[in-house]
């Protein structure tokens, strides 16, 4: 059992340190950075437009700066310095609000159009005091200034399944789907380049002298799984951070706050079952890239040892993007039971509603079967297939592998 937990640990460190490792973890923390540091940049030099506001009445004036004050820079009172602000560019322009013959009038001054987003506010603002001017002038009794001032009420009654529930599940379904082909991709090329370069070495015949074949191959598929459960627990880590990060800053928070429903059910398909079926889907194609990297010749073909595993994820992942949208057919129901597919099938399927919990622990259970007998059998094949170093054909090495299982 030593010699098991030393080939784990050898086999985890090896992959953990490494470089390319590095960048994996790095990578999608890095294009998130950039995002970030790409907004906060592009806010800072793209400030909101400022205008000046000018009114002989300053209580017109304070009112719509308390209401726009970021529209406008108040330290500006008259139209002499608004004039010299604009010329220096320092203003894009200036409203001046005034009354001729009781109406409210606005004019704004500038050389471009008022900010498209400031100019309903003024109008909503002049609309206001007009309004109160005309009353003023009506001479109303109180009844029927109090019917005047009636309120027209709004509400919303929405079905159960909202557009923020499909939004969801889209975005979801997207993530999942490439989130599980990435992971398995890379995964399934580590590990086939991981056995591969241990073709054609004599410590191989040393090793199996002092160890079972065996206990190399799950020493090998366990280390792989450490690190595969260390990659997956950083991102789980860092992609809460980052969650409680974008809270709070201030280029994020206004988006998150507007879709904090949507995003937590985003999250909430992502960290569920899904993630099982994802860890699982990625421990059957290492495995599968782990016999495909016994099977090369030589350490030189080591590129070529993960083509098989990565084109049936390639396959699965084209299958699964065709049924995205309509996963109760025939195929994809099959398929979400089928190992190598469950993994992308069974998620669309969970993610949509339309399958229950039976249905899921059948499909997890038939997976995890799969996992267990892969292992198994591979393991008892293992040296024979690893120490082949013969220049024969796959199918050649593929038939001598299988006949050692029978010796």
């Amino acid at each position: 059992m030593n010699k098991l937990w030393t080939v784990t640990l050898q086999t985890y460190w090896h992959q953990v340190k490494s470089w390319s490792f590095l960048l994996l973890i790095l990578g999608p923390f890095f294009i998130i950075g950039c995002s970030a540091l790409g907004g906060a940049i592009g806010a800072s030099s793209d400030p909101d437009s400022q205008i000046a506001v000018i009114s002989s009445n300053e209580q017109v004036r304070q009112n719509f700066i308390k209401n726009n004050d970021k529209y406008v820079d108040a330290k500006i009172k008259t139209a002499e310095s608004a004039k010299k602000a604009v010329k220096k560019e320092k203003i894009d322009g200036y409203l001046v609000f005034g009354m001729q013959k009781n109406q409210v009038k606005a004019v704004y001054h500038g050389a471009s159009p008022i900010d498209d987003e400031l100019k309903p506010k003024v109008k909503s603002y002049l609309q206001m005091m007009q309004s109160q001017l005309n009353l003023q002038k009506a001479q109303l009794a109180p009844h029927q200034l109090k019917a005047l001032q009636q309120q027209p009420q709004y509400s919303e009654i929405l079905q159960k399944k909202q557009l923020g529930d499909k939004l969801a599940k889209m975005v979801s379904l997207i993530i999942v789907i490439m989130v599980v082909y990435m992971v398995l991709l890379s995964y399934s090329s580590i590990t086939a380049q991981e056995i591969a370069s241990e073709k054609g070495t004599k410590i191989m015949e040393i090793i199996f002298s002092s160890t079972t074949a065996a206990k190399y191959f799950l020493g090998k598929i366990l280390g792989i799984f450490g690190v595969i459960i260390t990659q997956l627990l950083i991102y789980i880590v860092g992609g809460w951070a980052t969650y409680r990060w974008a809270l709070h800053a201030k280029i994020t928070a206004s988006f998150m706050h507007d879709n904090q429903v949507v995003i937590n059910k985003i999250l909430g398909n992502l960290v569920n079952v899904n993630l099982i079926f994802l860890i699982l889907g990625v421990i059957i194609y290492t495995i599968l890239a782990a016999f495909s990297g016994a099977l090369v010749a030589k350490p030189e073909d080591s590129s070529k040892a993960a083509q098989g595993t990565t084109m049936i994820s390639l396959i699965a992942f084209f299958l699964s993007l065709a049924f995205i949208s309509n996963p109760e057919q025939i195929l994809p129901q099959v398929l979400s039971y089928v190992p190598f597919f469950s993994s992308f099938m069974m998620p669309i399927r969970i993610i949509n509603g339309h399958v229950g919990n039976m249905e899921v622990i059948l499909s997890l259970a038939i997976l995890i079967v799969s996992i267990i007998g892969m292992t198994v059998y591979i393991s008892k094949i293992y040296q024979g297939v690893i120490l082949q170093t013969e220049d024969t054909s796959f199918w050649q090495r593929l038939k001598r592998g299988l006949a050692y299982s029978k010796a």
